[in-house]
């Protein structure tokens, strides 16, 4: 478990970075694997979010989770549902005892906290939805419901690392294309290829919307077996399949 220190002083949220470590789930998925969509076995899935829920002191019902797609989608939470998975690829709230939650294997899970008007949400950040808008919407939907962006403090949870991260030169030359001046995210690499920085790019993203109260966990999902899930790592290792951590966030009701 890894914690913000923008976050852990806040009596008005409760908030975790969980690792893979104390779940139920064997095999590839050892052992807290939070992947809905993974192959894993769907009970041991749903102990570990019992595990999440009972962590979090709430019913399974109260904590949401989303149909992550890689999108620029965003949604705001009004309630609790039947239907517990969102698609979205992030989720903002405003009322008390509602728990968000991410699910990552490489790509950055972020949390975040607007103090004024008390506005929690999480981001699903891969390149993908990055680039394409992910950061933007979700701090458009903060102004809609009122919050002010220099009250905005976020954490971007373990990830990728940089050097980790090899890319071919075709997804170097698109992203420049789509996104001005994301030289400096690119160092060269083998051949042809290049490592791209994710955190960099996301953490510059705030800075450029006016969010400067920006935390990161630094801990590379890739070279981090024992503690964290990674799509590229199982994939290099020739497994079918991938386990997901979860990263929550939580508001609470704070007793006067």
């Amino acid at each position: 478990m890894f914690y913000s220190n923008y976050f852990k002083n806040l009596k008005e949220i409760q908030h975790c970075f969980f690792s893979r470590k104390n779940g139920n789930s064997k095999g590839i998925y050892e052992s807290l694997n939070c992947g809905i969509g993974s192959k894993d076995d769907s009970k041991n899935v749903d102990k570990n979010l019992e595990i999440i829920a009972k962590n979090f002191k709430i019913q399974r019902s109260n904590l949401i989770l989303m149909n992550q797609t890689h999108s620029n989608n965003v949604k705001i939470i009004k309630k609790e549902s039947d239907n517990i998975k969102v698609n979205a690829d992030a989720i903002v709230t405003t009322k008390d005892n509602l728990a968000l939650g991410v699910l990552t294997a490489d790509c950055a899970p972020i949390l975040f906290f607007e103090t004024k008007k008390k506005i929690i949400g999480c981001i699903h950040a891969g390149w993908k939805g990055a680039i394409n808008g992910i950061i933007e919407n979700t701090i458009e939907k903060i102004k809609e419901l009122g919050g002010e962006i220099n009250k905005v403090r976020i954490c971007i949870g373990p990830c990728i690392d940089k050097k980790n991260y090899e890319v071919k030169k075709d997804f170097y030359q698109n992203f420049k294309q789509k996104s001005e001046n994301s030289d400096i995210f690119f160092s060269k690499g083998r051949n042809d290829s290049f490592y791209f920085d994710l955190r960099g790019f996301i953490t510059k993203k705030f800075n450029n919307n006016g969010i400067l109260q920006v935390d990161n966990i630094n801990i590379d999902s890739f070279s981090s077996p024992e503690e964290y899930f990674s799509h590229r790592r199982a994939k290099k290792l020739g497994e079918n399949d991938y386990g997901r951590c979860i990263s929550v966030i939580k508001k609470t009701t704070v007793q006067n």
